[in-house]
């Protein structure tokens, strides 16, 4: 059954950890005593070593600036040498993965998402998720009743929404939050938790059992690592979980998103730390090129076109792309796409057919290189996918295609053809003017507490927010010029971010820009577009300004918290599965 809560109960935490916000009656379920203490136990475990590989990301940072490129790593290359290892088989529900939808966690996006005839549904509570305490509680709510197939939803106007019964869902998948990123309103021991560790442990705590009784497993999409060393702190994270609640090693799958720069580099070696609960690796292609912008930010060398303007056929893209396909299949593990952002345009057919016309082509060149499956943000999209992916896939996934003529060298992975890239699509003032609007208008809704917006008929995420950013940083550090011959100074990129403000107020009307939050984000935004400070994330830039405030008279007092509890036996115990 679905979980139950104490109507009406502020939750008191558990000794050594601090909950600096309200709980809603409806999240009583979700931080119970044990959960928390499940979560705190992996905190204390494991932030330590976290801090230490933030920190690392750091000196690393100051290698690329002095110089040092990315390159593979010698003490590592007997592994890469190794033909003999190989990681764990496809689980149950991950042997046929041809179209993979994601999207963030709110209730009625994952009944769709279930429904959708996608052969698996990614729940983001990273990069589509913008994590105010609600919304965060809210998702693990979502999915505790996803997993045990109770989950359904009435919308204000009255239209229902359940789970499909004829036994074609999509099989769930997790994506926590990055190493990078803190929950704020869930202290331990005088710190705030690790938001991946929060939100793994949340799900996995709950769930992982329920997962199984289903036929299924506890699955996971890791983001935004940057080295095999962040592997295998997850790696430690999965073995320590499963022993504490005494499930197998090996019952966890994890696909791993290369959507860092470094990471590329490290490809085998992050199989081989996840190798028993690897699941493959994914083209996080949109995050790939802002991490390649941040990470050569200080090279002119490395300045990139038009956002638009850099496809799957830019030559660092396509040798990633190679490479990638190349060291699944060698592991024996799935490869997966990228994400097809269109959504579908209802009131322009030709335009409509336009998009997915590229969705197509896309998905073509996807499956035909060797991928075993794709990702889409639209259930629309799907259809469109899979019947790209049934013609020229009849079989569940092309682990069989090795690709041996592959051979990428890492000047491949940076290979901008000198300059040429640039040079060829250039930077236009609709490029600029792009980028500002997509920014802009993504910091706004994400304050707002929305992390996944259609914009410009595409769903847009952080990561094409951090795309577009980082290029108007990118074009004012080096002063790139236009085609039209314009100088991209920081007062030209204020004079756009201006006018784009103008027009959003005209569109608005004054009283409810005012009320907006476009103030605060283009007073954000414009901090990190002028070639100046750098910020590492939007989201940890924007992130203190969607924390709840602490209320200090949330807690019960003990005696107050027992009795409530012993009113309600049948709340969630550890890994019920109930």
């Amino acid at each position: 059954m679905a979980l139950r809560t104490i109507p009406g109960v502020s939750m008191r935490a558990i000794p050594g950890v601090s909950i600096l916000a309200p709980v809603a009656a409806g999240h009583g379920g979700i931080l119970t005593p044990p959960a928390q203490e499940f979560v705190a136990t992996l905190h204390r475990a494991f932030n330590p070593r976290r801090k230490e590989l933030l920190k690392r990301r750091d000196d690393r940072q100051k290698e690329l600036d002095a110089g040092r490129l990315p390159n593979f790593l010698v003490q590592t290359a007997a592994i890469r040498a190794d033909p003999s290892w190989r990681c764990a088989p496809p689980a149950p529900g991950l042997v046929d993965r041809r179209v993979e939808i994601t999207g963030p966690v709110d209730r009625k996006m994952v009944i769709n998402a279930l429904n959708s005839g996608a052969t698996q549904y990614m729940a983001d509570f990273e990069d589509s998720h913008a994590p105010t305490w609600i919304n965060t509680l809210d998702g693990h709510v979502n999915m505790c009743d996803a997993v045990r197939r109770t989950i359904s939803y009435t919308a204000p106007n009255g239209k229902q929404y359940k789970l499909r019964t004829d036994g074609k869902l999509a099989t769930l998948l997790v994506r926590p939050r990055g190493w990078h990123l803190d929950e704020a309103h869930f202290m331990v021991d005088g710190e705030p938790c690790s938001g991946s560790l929060f939100d793994f442990g949340l799900f996995f705590y709950h769930n992982a059992r329920a997962c199984l009784d289903v036929g299924l497993g506890p699955y996971f999409y890791l983001p935004k690592m940057e080295s095999h060393l962040e592997a295998r702190l997850w790696n430690d994270v999965f073995n320590t979980a499963q022993d504490m609640v005494g499930l197998p090693r090996g019952t966890i799958r994890a696909t791993v998103l290369i959507e860092t720069l470094l990471a590329a580099f490290e490809m085998e070696e992050i199989l081989y730390e996840l190798r028993d609960h690897s699941a493959g690796l994914n083209c996080g292609r949109w995050d790939y090129i802002f991490s390649f912008i941040k990470k050569l930010r200080n090279h002119k060398e490395f300045v990139l076109p038009d956002r638009a303007s850099v496809t799957m056929t830019s030559p660092f893209m396509d040798a990633y792309v190679r490479l990638l396909i190349k060291t699944c299949h060698k592991r024996g593990v799935h490869a997966m796409g990228g994400m097809a952002a269109q959504i579908p345009i209802k009131d322009d057919p030709v335009a409509n057919d336009a998009a997915l016309a590229k969705v197509r082509a896309d998905k073509q060149r996807e499956v035909t290189a060797g991928h075993d499956g794709t990702w889409v943000a639209h259930p629309a999209l799907v259809p469109v996918a899979m019947e790209i992916f049934n013609k020229h896939m009849p079989q569940p996934n092309q682990l069989h295609v090795r690709r041996e003529d592959v051979n990428v060298t890492a000047a491949d992975l940076l290979d901008v053809r000198g300059g040429a890239l640039l040079a060829e699509a250039g930077i236009t003032e609709k490029g600029l003017r792009d980028n500002m609007s997509v920014g802009l208008a993504y910091m706004e809704s994400w304050l707002a507490g929305a992390g996944c917006v259609p914009i410009h008929n595409l769903m847009e995420d952080a990561a094409t927010a951090e795309i577009s950013r980082s290029q108007l940083w990118q074009w004012v550090r080096h002063g790139a010029r236009t085609t039209a011959g314009t100088e991209i100074t920081a007062d030209y990129v204020m004079q756009l971010l201006r006018e784009e403000l103008a027009a959003q107020e005209a569109k608005m009307g004054a009283e409810k820009f005012a009320a907006s939050k476009y103030p605060l984000a283009a007073q954000l935004f414009s901090s990190t577009i002028t070639g100046g400070p750098y910020s590492d994330f939007l989201t940890t830039l924007c992130y203190d300004h969607i924390v709840t405030k602490p209320d200090t008279t949330r807690n019960m007092d003990v005696a107050s918290l027992d009795a409530a509890w012993a009113a309600s036996p049948e709340l969630v115990t550890a890994n019920s599965g109930n």
